[in-house]
């Protein structure tokens, strides 16, 4: 499990559980999920009579949140949002345990230069990976 979020919004309350897993997600794994913490909410009365469960897989546009998530990810590019406000954009070529290393251009033409940028995993607020449709 990746994340799970309860809104306090009015009218019935929205549960959101987002799943991840190293060998992927179904959608039968996220369907036969709702369906058990459904009853067991109901059950129970976790949250009362009147609510909505949504259980679904992080879309691309969510953040990375775990290293298994950023090894998974290697070899693909990653937009970085680091704690000091700056950002930065390049190829996730290493995990480590505290730390990512991303290939990152400067430069064009024959002036283009890679430089391996290695981050601490503390020094990231958040990773989004970048999709490409070329």
């Amino acid at each position: 499990m990746v994340n799970v979020s309860v809104s306090a919004l009015s009218g019935p309350q929205k549960v959101t559980i987002l799943l991840d897993g190293d060998q992927g997600v179904t959608i039968d794994d996220c369907a036969e999920l709702s369906r058990s913490l459904t009853e067991v909410m109901e059950e129970q009365g976790l949250i009362g009579d009147n609510f909505t469960l949504e259980v679904s897989t992080p879309g691309v546009d969510k953040p990375l949140a775990l290293k298994r998530q950023y090894a998974r990810n290697t070899g693909r590019r990653l937009k970085i949002y680091r704690n000091d406000k700056s950002t930065l954009e390049g190829k996730l070529s290493e995990v480590r345990e505290d730390s990512i290393t991303v290939e990152v251009e400067t430069g064009e033409g024959k002036k283009k230069e890679v430089n391996a940028v290695t981050i601490g995993f503390a020094d990231i607020e958040k990773a989004v990976v970048q999709v490409s449709f070329k």
